[in-house]
């Protein structure tokens, strides 16, 4: 009994230690649990946090992007996006082999981006086995982009346009992308070219020559095997094509709502201090010898400054980038932009930069025009032996035609007025000037289709031109936009100079 009585003392026990261990374990586990709880929350808490400082960072960046918005309609985008279908590529042999793809970026455009991805395929199947052959894409605005990847030499006196280039490099073993950012694009028909590296020379076989590969891989096993030579090496020299397709697509983010200006007129204007800049735009019609852009009155917070702390700048067809003509207002007082020799029948683009402050920036910015498209600037010693393109079809000139539709009723300038009339809305109106040096004739060119491929201009009352030495020869081509892509313009010129006793 007391035998059986120490057995039942020491179960007790040992269920005590379990009830006590279980007991133990359970605390454990509450505590373990508690602070893996914690430990969540606390990556929870820095995730949140690391999400927060992204989310300013990426309104910051929203913020200097609506900088360059119209800052009277604040900051809008639109976002389109275009895709093309996938293509297979070839090694280059000539410019036959080349794949060229067509996109149309829209105006008004701030950023394009190009998503490049390539692919393998072998057999059906993913080309995992595949070679990596890198990729090299072309870009071009206006026109097929012209490449030399073989390092040939092009004929003397031919001016090669340049293109941008980009070769993809392979980080899976059957897929690959590329990024392609432009920055104010300009706007219209953009073409990518994309071809693989020089053939290497291997022979290959298509997919649709199951027969004839089979057979023939019959034929080089049994040759082998007679030759002793191991099985794995008969399938060196002959093996399923690789295709490398390539699908090119586009995103771009163009903005809403710029301000339009219009030749002649100067408007009061703002930059506020959370504000970096502003953007215009004004459109340049046919016969405009030359543009400039005025920013006079500029003070900051009402207060009048001799120093105004703006960067002017002017590009056609798209916004400023780096590198377009600018002017900085802070070292020219008046602050003008001038650029001759326009780009007829375009949107020009006008960006009032401010520099590193807070305060807000107070100017009055207008478009200056010179007008060439009255007949009566071209009689003189401008008249040549050929007829003269001036004047518009529609038989009025840009003066003609302001003030515009929506504007509001102006005051005009006249010759015993100043120049600057103020009027409602604070708005003033300037009348073009016309100046006589600076008008050039415009030659008209008449065009020839003489087939398919090939067209010849001939120049009115040519091919001899007089040219005297106060004018400039212009000669106006016409060349259609998709027709005449791609194509290589000849010009043949013969100077002959006479003296005059």
């Amino acid at each position: 009994m007391r035998r059986l009585g120490n057995v039942r003392s020491e179960s007790g026990r040992l269920q005590l230690l379990v009830l006590v261990s279980a007991h133990l374990c359970s605390i454990t586990e509450r505590r373990g649990e508690e602070k893996r709880r914690e430990e969540e929350k606390r990556r929870e808490e820095k995730r949140r946090g690391e999400e927060k400082r992204r989310e300013k960072k990426r309104r910051e960046k929203r913020r200097r992007e609506c900088a360059v918005a119209f800052i009277t309609s604040g900051c809008l985008f639109v976002t389109d996006y275009f895709t093309r279908t996938p293509r297979k590529l070839n090694a280059f042999r000539s410019f036959a082999s080349v794949e060229l793809f067509h996109f149309t970026v829209p105006d008004d455009t701030v950023v394009a981006v190009w998503n490049l991805i390539t692919f393998k395929e072998q057999g059906g199947t993913f080309g995992d086995n595949c070679p990596d052959r890198n990729v090299a894409v072309y870009f071009r605005s206006g026109a097929p982009p012209v490449i030399n990847p073989l390092n040939t030499h092009f004929p003397k006196d031919t001016i090669v346009p340049g293109s941008f280039a980009v070769t993809l490099t392979w980080t899976l073993p059957n897929r690959t992308t590329g990024v392609f950012n432009v920055t104010s694009p300009l706007p219209g028909d953009w073409f990518l070219a994309a071809h693989l590296p020089k053939d290497e020379g291997k022979i290959s076989v298509k997919a649709d020559d199951k027969s004839f590969y089979h057979y023939s891989l019959m034929a080089g096993l049994a040759l082998h095997a007679l030759q002793g030579v191991d099985q794995k090496s008969a399938t060196t020299g002959l093996h399923e094509e690789c295709q490398y397709l390539f699908q090119p697509q586009l995103i771009v983010q163009r903005l809403i709502g710029i301000s339009v200006l219009y030749p002649g007129y100067f408007i009061d204007q703002m930059i506020p201090g959370h504000n970096r800049s502003v953007l215009y735009k004004v459109f340049i019609p046919s016969y405009i010898s030359s543009v400039k852009v005025q920013l006079v009155d500029c003070n900051t917070r009402n207060k009048s400054s001799e120093r105004c702390p703006v960067l002017l700048k002017l590009r056609a067809r798209a916004p400023p980038v780096h590198n377009s003509s600018a002017v900085d207002c802070r070292e020219n007082t008046p602050c003008e932009l001038e650029v001759p020799l326009l780009s007829w029948e375009q949107w020009y683009y006008i960006l009032v930069e401010r520099y590193l402050n807070t305060a807000d920036v107070y100017f009055r910015i207008g478009v200056q025009v010179k007008d060439c498209s009255k007949p009566s600037i071209t009689k003189g010693s401008s008249a040549m032996n050929m007829p003269q393109s001036f004047g518009t079809a529609m038989g009025f000139s840009l003066s003609e035609t302001l003030p515009a539709a929506g504007l509001p009723n102006l005051a005009r300038n006249s010759s015993d007025q100043n120049p600057l009339l103020k009027a409602e809305n604070s708005i003033i109106y300037l009348a073009p000037t016309a100046d006589t040096n600076k008008c050039w004739p415009i030659r008209p060119t008449l065009r020839n289709e003489l087939d398919t491929f090939s067209v010849h201009f001939y120049i009115f009352f040519g091919p001899n031109i007089s040219i005297p030495p106060d004018r400039a020869a212009v000669f106006s081509i016409n060349l259609m936009p998709v027709l005449d892509s791609g194509g290589v313009l000849n010009m043949e010129l013969k100077l002959n100079v006479v003296s005059e006793n």
